[in-house]
């Protein structure tokens, strides 16, 4: 069921109904998307923090878009210093080019990567981040610093 308020209501607010709906409704999962928060956005990053608050969630995910580039990680790095992120989706990182260094800083920060969304035109979805899968991708990244690195050992 989507819950929901009249426009410029309290987000905290839609997240307690939310919560309590489930639980009157035994309900085992409730999904709070605070989609289109800019960590530079005092107000809003405050507004999660309450929510957070109110609701209580037994997991928190960061979904960043890899396109962002730095500011993604910027970005992931505030929400996590702000409510502490349990997991990371990155979506499009298979078609970035530089992705080693996302994945380096979202790592050195403590974050840990769940999943990677796949661009939907080269087959799409969500796919677990398995080691062998984030290697695969900076394999793709630089297959000639990897081999270097390889012979270097």
């Amino acid at each position: 069921k989507f819950i929901a308020h009249q426009s410029g209501g309290d987000p905290a607010a839609v997240a307690f109904d939310a919560v309590a709906h489930a639980k009157a409704k035994h309900r085992d999962v409730v999904l709070i998307d605070t989609a289109g928060r800019m960590q530079t956005n005092t107000n809003l990053m405050d507004e999660m923090a309450k929510i957070q608050r109110v609701a209580k969630p037994d997991l928190i995910m960061f979904v960043g878009d890899a396109l962002a580039g730095n500011d993604a990680v910027e970005q992931a790095r505030k929400f996590h210093a702000m409510v502490g992120i349990d997991a990371v989706i990155l979506t499009k990182l298979d078609v970035v080019r530089r992705r080693g260094g996302a994945i380096a800083a979202l790592s050195s920060a403590g974050i840990a990567f769940s999943h990677l969304a796949v661009t939907p035109f080269i087959g799409g979805g969500l796919v677990p981040a398995a080691p062998s899968r984030l290697a695969a991708l900076l394999m793709e990244d630089a297959p000639g610093d990897v081999i270097a690195m390889k012979g270097a050992a």
